[in-house]
């Protein structure tokens, strides 16, 4: 398991003082505020960022960096992917995981047949979809529902499913 999570993406700055323009990757945007410090890896070189100030604006968070007081500050880090690390992760609810944990999961159906791997995982709005890749390269989407998605371990990488009618 990575010890490091993606919660977000730097797009932006935002204003003349410094504010960065970040895409959350969580559902609880509201979550920025609970933290102290976030990573971010310019250059394959992990840089510890201290939060001054969590604001909100258009479903984006804006953040306020130590150090980073004006736009052209903001440059360097845009595009960049914010992390923090798995111990300030928010505690998920029985039946949830982190992306992160899914992708590259072996998945089989109920025969105990290997349908792939998780590639991919999109929200719908209703649920997430699980894009399943196999050796041939053909996909199945798997919706995250309950009468589909039977059993997850992520400890041994492995997930049963229950192929209903029309998914592959």
């Amino acid at each position: 398991m990575q010890n490091l999570l993606e919660i977000g993406q730097i797009v932006n700055s935002y204003g003349i003082k410094g504010f960065m323009k970040v895409v959350p990757f969580t559902d609880d945007i509201t979550r920025f505020e609970k933290l102290k410090t976030v990573y971010v890896e310019i250059k394959k070189e992990l840089e510890e960022l201290e939060i001054e100030e969590v604001k909100y604006h258009k479903n984006l968070v804006l953040l306020k960096i130590k150090g980073i007081d004006d736009i052209n500050d903001v440059e360097k880090y845009k595009n960049c992917y914010l992390k923090i690390d798995r111990k300030n992760a928010v505690e998920l609810p029985e039946d949830t995981y982190f992306i992160v944990d899914l992708i590259g999961i072996e998945v089989y159906d109920e025969n105990q047949k290997l349908l792939g791997n998780i590639i991919d995982v999109f929200p719908t709005g209703s649920n997430d979809v699980y894009v399943v890749k196999d050796e041939m390269g053909k996909q199945i989407l798997l919706p995250a529902i309950a009468s589909v998605i039977k059993q997850v371990d992520i400890k041994n990488k492995k997930m049963v499913v229950n192929l209903l009618e029309g998914l592959v």
